[in-house]
């Protein structure tokens, strides 16, 4: 049988496996929370489960390492970002504590403290998910063997909104500067990533003869190559830009990038963007909704979805159900169906009109 012991203000576990005594702090005051810990290793024992000095010690600090060494490993190109969620949020509250003392109640209340600090449910979700990879790389490892908590994983309204009309992207480019609305056409063109894919876009990467614009495997979100043929609009967008690109050359710059200013890359475009989107109406606008555009453009010219799946670079038809995209084509059809179904195609309601006056004139 197990014991709970106190020593100071800290309560400790004792239990035993295989005649053998483990004496773990549960590092809390509260008896309760000692308890419920080792009621836990009571039950990881009576399952098998073995249990070892080492992945008793384990913190959460060296667990998080492990998360962030895969990241390097695999050149995923968002590890600034997880390192930015392990120090600001992270790293203060479950910093120093050991994996095994993590309980879904504290990651209930470390939700509950994030959404104090107004902390939205996707970037909530996404912290959570990093405290997950790193007991699943402990336990992969063999460094951990003790118990995995529930997440509580917050329900996220994710369905995207914001789309541009041919018009509204006129109206946003003519308030930018010349060299910047050539990027805005190509994204509502294509729908590829403004500042992954379109602004590191380079020279080599276009095939003027071919007609179309490469991105090599491995340089995408998915790692996926894609190919977009060229449309008329973007031949003759590429076209200008490629005489500006001459003109710099006979000037004795050579520039690789085919968007750039004043024969450098354009590196981001944020605050300019923002005020022009300010200028004309349309603030909180952001690059991602010319993505969106492109997609809903390519449904309403009749491309199948896996055609514009392959052009802009969606593995998945979430995007669809995220971007609220719905071909107005197959809702039309849809229509149709019912009208036929219901025996009320387009001009039956006149013809029934008809024959329901005759027969008033034979009946009269």
């Amino acid at each position: 049988m197990g014991q709970l012991r106190k020593r100071g203000n800290v309560w400790w576990i004792r239990y035993y496996r295989s005649g053998r005594r483990i004496e773990e702090s549960a590092e809390t005051g509260k008896w309760e929370v000692a308890r419920d810990l080792l009621r836990d290793r009571e039950g990881e024992i009576s399952k098998g489960v073995p249990i070892t000095p080492h992945s008793i010690k384990l913190t959460f600090d060296d667990a998080v390492k492990d998360v962030q060494a895969d990241y390097t490993a695999n050149g995923k190109r968002s590890k600034g970002e997880l390192d930015r969620r392990i120090k600001l949020h992270l790293t203060p509250y479950f910093g120093g504590r050991r994996l095994s003392s993590i309980t879904t109640a504290d990651l209930r209340a470390f939700v509950a403290r994030r959404l104090e600090a107004e902390a939205a449910a996707g970037e909530i979700n996404r912290e959570l998910a990093i405290v997950r990879r790193a007991f699943r790389l402990a336990v992969e490892s063999d460094r951990y063997h003790g118990r995995v908590p529930k997440f509580p994983m917050l329900r996220e309204r994710n369905v995207r909104t914001g789309f541009f009309d041919d018009a509204m992207v006129a109206a946003v480019r003519a308030k930018l500067a010349p060299a910047l609305r050539p990027v805005v056409a190509f994204a509502y063109i294509t729908g590829w990533r403004v500042q992954s894919e379109i602004l590191p876009l380079e020279w080599r990467q276009v095939d003027r003869k071919a007609g179309e614009v490469r991105l090599e495997p491995g340089t995408t979100k998915n790692q996926v190559g894609r190919v977009f043929p060229f449309t008329n609009a973007l031949r003759e967008l590429l076209d200008g830009l490629w005489r500006e690109h001459e003109a710099l050359e006979k000037a004795g710059t050579i520039c690789p990038y085919v968007f750039q200013r004043r024969g450098r890359r354009i590196k981001t475009f944020r605050k300019a963007w923002a005020n022009a989107c300010e200028a004309t109406g349309q603030p909180g606008r952001i690059p991602h909704d010319l993505r969106r555009s492109a997609v809903r453009n390519m449904e309403r010219a009749g491309l199948s979805r896996s055609v514009a799946m392959q052009l802009t670079g969606h593995k998945t038809e979430a995007v669809y159900r995220r971007y609220a995209i719905t071909s107005e084509g197959d809702l039309r059809e849809g229509a149709e169906r019912l009208n036929e179904a219901a025996g009320t195609k387009r001009g039956d309601n006149r013809a029934n009109a008809n024959a329901d006056a005759n027969t008033r004139r034979e009946i009269s």
